[in-house]
């Protein structure tokens, strides 16, 4: 027995005389010095292939916990992060995964950098909550940050310390399929939410980086992408420098200014010039302007994807173009790690320019106490706790409920009857436990969200009747492939119809399949797809008491149902707890507070359309003839505005004031108001403020929102909501970007939708 307990004794001072010949050698591990100081340590002792490689993103290539891969570019990957060419990997997910690929790149490489780990956590990592639109329908600032933290909490634990999130593109055209991603047409309102998203993932400051449940966020796209031409997927943009400063920028700065230490540039061209390749979005603007001190990442091969575009002549030129113009990371283009060495050896590139972006990855790393412990994010004992638990479920239940937005409530179907009803629950989507978790949920399990039709059968009281009408889809639908959809057979139409009879309610639920929505799922017909609308109306023929409860990731264009059906419930992909969350709204046991993100066009023509537009010279039939701005065929108006949502309870405005008719510059303006609840359930109201600028350097739309809060009122409860608006709120880039408030006179408007509200004015002076 002493024999061994020397042995041990001996084996112990050998680790522990190791691991302080380690921290000799390499003196970054030195937890006592700064993070830059620690950079400044590490640089200089890496090779300039092993500085690109910090600068190399791969996706996932094999199964990292089996034998090394035999062929192809899965050995090349390997072999390549065997030899510390690697700085980060795409999709690795899970414990034992990410522990066995990062043990790799420090235990095999000479100097031992970590692996940051990234995935595509855009609305959940497995249990998930609604898709980013929905979400941003709550406006509720605080339940999102909840959601964007859950988020966090189980993705860490499965390994992952990076999400390629929040989108904070802004978008008014719902033909484009990744409007679900983002919050909406709105900067303002966009803004908000991915500061909020960004602080959920990150926590407050940057030092909670170094928790175990936080990841770093990714502010994307970069920028611009929201406004594709003709919604088309991949597309380029052209637009105004106006609209560039005024509604473009303001969110990504927003998540600047909340620490976000990521960016991801997008596809897009910007004045003919990629965004990947673009040092004007990049160099002068985010690192230059806002003194962003993070990484920027391409999209996915977007480096390669300069030469389709036309703006580069072959591999080693578009790596040239992406480094100058301060893309730090290469995901997925195989250029950097194969041209850029070169480039520098040869004098094209400088070195200098590799230095910052290395030392931009590095400081991360060290944000996310990578350094001092690699599998910190690789304990399989919080995984299994934490991943799928009860809490998270719960967290994701309530951001579902507050998402779901009320567009129309006539006969006094809505709350459903607890008991003594017959209701005709009809629909393929109702029974589908896959659409309800959205189009990015690549670590969820099939078949994991509960359905519309298990959430209404927890209310047993009541008789229901589940018929599907229709198969939606004619062949399995996946994230990788187009989504096929019926449209010829009817066989399950007689029998909905049948049950529809005799029910006394009919709640129909259809919409878009999940997969319907996101990247590469541009429509340019924005109706029910299939056989919906005919089921739809169908239906209605029999028994005219229909709710309609659409699934979707994006405006829907439904003139027919908004103008014949009685209760309309916008519930897009609400995720893991979708049917729980709708029907807990049916039955009244939540009251719907969301208010839209988006408007809803009447039909495909008037997109992209917004309420933020302008005034144009005519905007109304003055003459009393057809020279103004108008459709012939249809009112210019959207379906449902921005900010439009019903509540089953009233809310009353009243007694709008401003503290004073004139102010200086600089001056806060102080505006109140009084909203009562004057219905008969208690509720929560989204009370928004809009201002318009009257006449300026550059004209500015007809209304702007720039302020809002959510109010919870008791039945019969009155309360006084105060607004204070700043030179932040009063002013606008012009086309240089330079930041203006300039005198004149300024409605202003407060309501609960962008189209009615109380109104006033006052003016700021010299």
């Amino acid at each position: 027995m002493k024999n061994k307990k020397i042995i041990i004794i001996i084996g112990v001072l050998s680790l522990f005389t190791v691991g302080n010949m380690n921290a000799q050698k390499k003196p970054y591990l030195d937890k006592n010095k700064t993070i830059e100081q620690r950079i400044d340590l590490l640089l200089p002792l890496m090779t300039l292939e092993e500085k690109v490689g910090q600068m190399n993103q791969y996706n996932g290539f094999w199964d990292v916990t089996g034998p090394a891969p035999k062929g192809g570019t899965a050995e090349l990957k390997y072999e390549h992060l065997r030899k510390g060419l690697v700085g980060s990997m795409l999709t690795v997910r899970g414990v034992k995964e990410v522990r066995a690929v990062q043990k790799i790149a420090v235990e095999e490489t000479r100097l031992g950098i970590p692996l940051i780990i990234g995935f595509d956590v855009i609305h959940g990592y497995k249990t998930l909550s609604p898709i980013p639109l929905a979400e941003a329908a709550s406006w509720d600032l605080e339940a999102i940050k909840k959601s964007a933290a859950i988020a966090a909490d189980e993705a860490s634990a499965s390994g992952i310390n990076w999400t390629f999130g929040p989108n904070v593109d802004v978008a008014n055209d719902a033909r484009w399929g990744r409007v679900m991603e983002g919050a909406g047409e709105d900067p303002y309102l966009g803004s908000k939410v991915g500061y909020a998203r960004v602080k959920g993932f990150q926590g407050e400051t940057v030092a909670d980086l170094a928790k175990v449940n936080t990841i770093a966020a990714c502010a994307k796209h970069f920028a611009a992408y929201g406004y594709v031409e003709a919604g088309l997927e991949y597309n380029i943009v052209d637009i105004s420098n106006s609209k560039l400063y005024n509604s473009v920028l303001p969110p990504f700065e927003a998540t600047v200014q909340a620490g976000v230490r990521t960016f991801m540039n997008s596809f897009n061209t910007l004045n003919g010039v990629p965004a990947t390749g673009n040092a004007f979005l990049q160099r002068d603007i985010l690192k230059g302007k806002w003194k962003f001190d993070g990484f920027v990442i391409s999209d996915y091969a977007s480096i390669r994807e300069m030469i389709p575009h036309g703006y580069a002549k072959d591999e080693a030129d578009a790596t040239a173009k992406a480094v100058i113009a301060g893309s730090d990371m290469d995901m997925e283009s195989y250029l950097y790690v194969a041209k850029l060495v070169d480039l520098v050896k040869s004098g094209k590139i400088k070195e200098s320019l590799v230095d910052d972006a290395v030392r931009r990855i590095l400081r991360v790393k060290f944000e996310l106490g990578l350094f001092d412990d690699p599998y910190r994010y690789c304990d399989e004992k919080r995984e299994k706790e934490v991943v799928g638990s009860k809490a998270n479920n719960d967290g994701v239940l309530d951001m579902a409920k507050k998402s779901i937005v009320l567009l129309k409530n006539e006969k006094n179907l809505l709350p459903l009857k607890k008991s003594g009803q017959k209701i005709a629950l009809i629909g393929a989507l109702a029974n589908d436990k896959n659409s309800p978790l959205g189009s990015w949920r690549i670590a969820a399990d099939d078949n994991t969200a509960v359905s519309v039709l298990e959430g209404m059968q927890q209310y047993k009281d009541n008789q229901l009747v589940f018929e599907k009408g229709a198969d939606l889809l004619k062949q399995k639908a996946t994230f990788l492939t187009e989504t096929v959809f019926n449209t010829t057979d009817k066989s399950g139409f007689e029998a909905a119809k049948t049950a529809a009879k005799t029910a006394d309610v009919v709640v129909m639920v259809l919409g878009e399949y999940g997969f319907q929505s996101g990247e590469g799922r541009s429509r340019t017909d924005l109706n029910l797809p299939g056989l919906q609308e005919e089921l739809l109306e169908e239906i209605y023929k029999v028994n005219p008491n229909v709710v309609l409860v659409l699934n979707n990731g994006r405006p829907l264009s439904i003139p027919w149902a908004a103008e014949n059906i009685p209760a309309i419930v916008e519930a897009w992909h609400l995720g893991t707890q979708a049917g729980n969350a709708v029907a807990q709204v049916l039955y009244g046991d939540y009251n719907p507070s969301g208010k839209l993100p988006m408007s809803f066009p009447r039909n495909v023509g008037q997109v992209p359309i917004y309420y933020n537009k302008y005034s144009t010279g005519r905007p109304t039939d003055s003459d009393k003839n057809v020279f103004w701005s108008h459709y012939m065929d249809v009112e210019k108006t959207p379906q449902f505005p921005f900010g439009f949502g019903l509540s089953y309870t009233t809310f009353d405005y009243k007694n709008l004031k401003v503290n004073k008719t004139a102010f200086a510059k600089g001056e806060k303006v102080q505006v109140s108001v009084e909203i009562t609840n004057s219905g008969n359930y208690d509720g929560k109201e989204v009370v928004q403020l809009y201002i318009h600028d009257e006449y300026a350097s550059i004209v500015r739309p007809i209304k702007e929102l720039k302020g809002f809060e959510l109010v919870n009122l008791k039945k019969g409860e009155t309360k006084t909501v105060n607004f204070i608006l700043t030179d932040k709120e009063l002013g606008f880039y012009n086309n240089e970007g330079n930041y203006l408030v300039e005198p004149g006179t300024f409605k202003i408007m407060v309501g609960g939708s962008s189209d009615k509200g109380l109104q006033s004015a006052f003016e700021i002076k010299d």
